[in-house]
């Protein structure tokens, strides 16, 4: 699957969206892999960087069935 998001820097605005929907989402330390998707969609940004951006918090995406995270 293409992601057409993939290569598109986030603005500062988009990234500490991203981060503080990340923040709220994260129970002790780790967001369910559906709600990580969620956010994605929501900010319109790729489930990539949804990835990267969880890990730059030290965030792990968990119950993931697809091996996307």
């Amino acid at each position: 699957m293409q992601d057409d998001k993939a290569n598109i820097p986030l603005s500062r605005e988009q990234q500490a969206d991203l981060e503080n929907q990340l923040r709220k989402a994260a129970d002790e330390n780790r967001v369910h892999c559906s709600r990580a998707f969620a956010i994605a969609k929501s900010l319109k940004v790729s489930p990539g960087e949804v990835g990267r951006t969880a890990d730059k918090l030290n965030i792990r995406i968990s119950k993931c069935q697809l091996g996307c995270f």
